[in-house]
Formats: structure tokens, C-alpha cells, sequence
């Protein structure tokens, strides 16, 4: 004999199919209903339609919203990606500015200089950065060349757009540099267009200070700064950025280098002049030959 508990199911699954039923017979009627082309039937559809549609609006509102935010994310998404294309765009343009700029005044010297011979003295190596966590200063880096490679301390280091910092510490496959941003940093700079001399002084910042200016009311931000070559440490006439202020007025640079991509740099090296031996012959010129006298013949008739 059944017992209580063997009827509660018995009952659930005969709900669940009556339900089921009833369901797959309304949506079989409204699918008819709705593909019947028939002028009485779509004037039954368009009373359904405002009779049952205005009170769900409600059960439409998340869905709308959902739809929205979707929308709005894959918006959102895509400037994100422009803007990042962008942003490398921009970085290469400047290198290509600083590029053109280097080039416009290299050719207005030498148009100015004609039959000018560039300078052999310097040369370059270049090397990878490697991570730097040894290192008694706090900005940094590492090189994968050294003294084998033809490397001295107090060599400038370059990137493709400008200054980084020198050399300091040299190894026979490595070597560290110094950036232009670490405390122990100092520089000699030359400002264009104004040629006021300055120094760089690096306070563990991204835009090094910039003092010692002979005269700051010729200094505009925006001006370009490149190394002076005082002190025979750095060459002269290597691009260091450009000049801005901060918020207490104070002169700072914005560095040419792109320091958050430093993956290559190039140390240039330094070629020796040739000794030249001795005096020019206009400061003591050689003594001409001496000519011998030629005998004199006596006359014989005398």
C-alpha cells in the first residue's frame, strides 16, 4: 500500500507536466498568432500589444540598462585602445621632430660652413639595459657591455632621442649608468636659442633641476637644452629636452629621453685627436740652403 510520501511526487510530476503543457500550448498560439497574415488578426495583435506591452515596461528597464552598459563598456574599450595606439603614435612623432629639428640646424651649419668636414672623434657602442639591483645609487641601470668593449667611465649615454646619463662603474662585459635623473648627477648645459649656460642637477625626480643659469630671464620653457661640453665630460651639442617650470617656479627639464622604454642605449666613445709634432713653419721657419759662391775665374789676358 502507498504511503503519503510516494503520492507528493507522483503529484509534482503531474503539475510539472500540466504546466509544461500549458506553456508549449501559449507560446505555440502566440507564434501562430503572430504569423497569421490576416487584417483581424493584426488588429487583435496590435490591441494585445497595448493592452499587455505598457505594464511590462518595468521587466524591460534592467535589460535596457544592461544593454546600455555593454554598449558604453565596448565604447569605452575601444577609445582605450585608440588611445594607447595614440600615445605610441605620439612618442614616435617626437622622436621623428627631435630627428628633423637635429637635421635643420646640422644643415644650416653646414650650409653656413661649406666644404665643412665632420668631426671623427666620436663613435658609439650599444648596449642592452639590464636591471640594476646592486647599485649605490637609486637611479640607474645596468649595461651588457664593458671594458672589453671599449667602454670608459664618464662615457655619455644616448637613446634614440637623447640623453640618458654617463657611465659610472665599469666591469669587463658590464658597465652602470648613471641617469640624468639620480641625486649624484650634474650636468653642463648650454639653453637655446639663448646660449645661457646652466647645470642639470638630478634630485631622484622624473625632471631634473636646471641652475646656475647666467641669466634666467632669457630662459623660456619650451627652450631646448643640449649638453655645452664643458668640462670635457660630456660632448657637446647632445640633446638633454626642453625647459619647464613647476608649480613653485622653479626651472625643471623635460627629458628628450623616454625613460619608461630604455631597452637600448648607445655609450659613445670618445677617438683621440692625432698629436701633431713641432712648430708650423710660419712660427719658425727653416733656414734656406746655403748657396755656395762660385769660383772666379781670373782673365787670361790680363
Amino acid at each position: 500500500m502507498a504511503n503519503g510520501s510516494d503520492k507528493a511526487p507522483n503529484l509534482w510530476r503531474a503539475t510539472r507536466r500540466v504546466v509544461v503543457v500549458c506553456v508549449s500550448l501559449l507560446l505555440l498560439g502566440i507564434f501562430i498568432l503572430w504569423r497569421i497574415d490576416n487584417p483581424r488578426v493584426e488588429s487583435l495583435r496590435m490591441a494585445l500589444i497595448d493592452r499587455f506591452v505598457p505594464s511590462f515596461n518595468w521587466t524591460l528597464n534592467p535589460i535596457t540598462y544592461a544593454s546600455r552598459m555593454a554598449s558604453n563598456w565596448q565604447s569605452i574599450d575601444g577609445l582605450y585602445a585608440q588611445n594607447r595606439e595614440l600615445q605610441r603614435e605620439l612618442q614616435r612623432m617626437k622622436g621623428w621632430r627631435e630627428a628633423a629639428l637635429q637635421l635643420e640646424e646640422t644643415n644650416a651649419r653646414l650650409r653656413a660652413l661649406n666644404n665643412v668636414r665632420l668631426s671623427p672623434r666620436l663613435s658609439f657602442i650599444t648596449g642592452e639595459v639590464l636591471s640594476d639591483s646592486g647599485s649605490p645609487f637609486r637611479q640607474s641601470g645596468l649595461l651588457n657591455i664593458g671594458r672589453i668593449d671599449g667602454v670608459e667611465d664618464g662615457l655619455a649615454a644616448v637613446d634614440g632621442l637623447g640623453l640618458v646619463g654617463r657611465i659610472s662603474g665599469l666591469g669587463d662585459r658590464t658597465s652602470r649608468v648613471i641617469l640624468l635623473t639620480d641625486i649624484n648627477s650634474r650636468v653642463p648645459v648650454i639653453v637655446q636659442p639663448g646660449s645661457e649656460q646652466g647645470l642639470v642637477s638630478g634630485d631622484n625626480t622624473n625632471a631634473p633641476l636646471i641652475e646656475f643659469l647666467e641669466d634666467r630671464s632669457k630662459v623660456r620653457p619650451g627652450d631646448r637644452v643640449f649638453t655645452s661640453g664643458a668640462g670635457g665630460v660630456f660632448p657637446a651639442d647632445i640633446l638633454v629636452g626642453e625647459v619647464a617650470v613647476d608649480p613653485d617656479g622653479r626651472l625643471r627639464l623635460r627629458l628628450a629621453a623616454d625613460y619608461r622604454r630604455l631597452e637600448f642605449l648607445r655609450v659613445l666613445r670618445r677617438t683621440p685627436n692625432q698629436a701633431i709634432e713641432g712648430p708650423g713653419d710660419l712660427i719658425r721657419p727653416t733656414a734656406p740652403p746655403e748657396v755656395a759662391e762660385a769660383p772666379v775665374q781670373e782673365d787670361p789676358e790680363e
